[in-house]
């Protein structure tokens, strides 16, 4: 009896002792999941995902026209052909294209679209890259000087890239299109522009970082020179009080403060010798605010590049087309004379 005790008792170890190092395992496998760091948060779409979306949701434009095999030419055909029969070349006038891509927000797209560029032998002028309101998807704004035909083929070239959703041509669509600039302009006139760019009265190299000592020294000397060549003591003219120094230097910064707000931008910052003025506008209304500011004397200029948006057309009722098309040319047989 006491025997057959013994054997149910060792059958049952035997058949706990798996559950219990199972039991074991996933404990131990618990407690680590709760030791490993924090991981980022995985993409919820990834490059392969843009081919299938042009794959089924954008329409291939149709292929490029075929010439047919001509036949086999003799040597005195083909010298003939190429001394008197050159093709004459591409004769499309050059213009800006904005071309707008939906690329993967991932690392080494911006270098696959401007290799493409680069390949094509297109110029960059602007470029701006930046995220969306979708986290995985970026949009991304070129602004290129080109013919038709070779934007149009780089437009294709990009759009078959993987990481790259779509691209469009926004080059004759009504776009609302902004670029910002930050200027730091001189208040001390064109004539201490040469010596502001140089740091001082004395011009050193980059490599040789002075001390705040001599920073401040050259800074103070800069300003005497200016307050003693403002208005240099005459007969005619005696010698201005420091009231009228501070005043004839700050009618610059008034002149320039009025400048921003006609163009609608602001001073983001004040010193003693310098301002900066934000503006934010279209291409030619910042490269007008900037020519009208150069006699000052720029010592900085940064530009973000043209950032476009297509305008959103507005329907009009059936009674105003029909208004705008009987607004056409009036046969002169129906009016009366006179």
């Amino acid at each position: 009896m006491s025997s057959m005790f013994a054997r149910n008792t060792r059958a049952a170890v035997k058949w706990r002792s798996p559950l219990s190092l199972r039991t074991f395992s996933v404990s131990r496998r618990v407690c680590e999941d709760k030791v490993k760091p924090p991981q980022p948060p995985k993409p919820i779409d990834d490059s392969t995902s843009a081919l299938d979306y042009k794959r089924f949701h954008v329409t291939r434009p149709p292929p490029l026209p075929v010439m047919e095999v001509p036949r086999s030419r003799t040597a005195e055909e083909a010298v003939t052909n190429i001394l008197y029969n050159t093709p004459p070349p591409n004769l499309q006038p050059y213009k800006k294209h904005i071309l707008n891509c939906l690329v993967q927000n991932e690392p080494g797209v911006l270098s696959r679209v401007s290799g493409i560029l680069a390949g094509r032998g297109v110029n960059i002028d602007s470029l701006v890259v930046c995220s969306t309101e979708i986290r995985d998807l970026s949009r991304m704004c070129l602004v290129l000087s080109g013919q038709d035909s070779v934007v149009e083929q780089v437009r294709r070239q990009l759009e078959d890239l993987v990481p790259v959703w779509a691209v469009l041509d926004y080059t004759h669509t009504k776009t609302i299109s902004r670029e910002l600039l930050l200027a730091k302009i001189s208040i001390l006139g064109p004539e201490y522009l040469d010596q502001q760019l140089a740091g001082g009265p004395t011009h050193q190299p980059i490599t040789q970082a002075p001390p705040d000592a001599d920073k401040l020294l050259r800074e103070a000397q800069l300003a005497h020179n200016f307050e003693a060549s403002a208005h240099p003591a005459t007969d005619m003219h005696p010698p201005m009080t420091a009231s009228q120094l501070l005043r004839f230097k700050h009618q610059h910064f008034q002149s320039i403060s009025s400048l921003a707000q006609q163009f609608g931008g602001k001073i983001v910052d004040v010193s003693e010798n310098t301002v900066i003025v934000e503006l934010t506008g279209k291409t030619s209304r910042v490269e007008a605010f900037l020519s009208l500011v150069k006699p000052y004397g720029i010592l900085e200029a940064a530009r973000t590049g043209v950032m476009a948006m297509p305008r959103t057309p507005i329907p009009r009722a059936e009674e105003d087309v029909d208004l705008v098309d009987a607004g056409g040319p009036v046969d002169a047989s129906l009016l009366p004379p006179g």
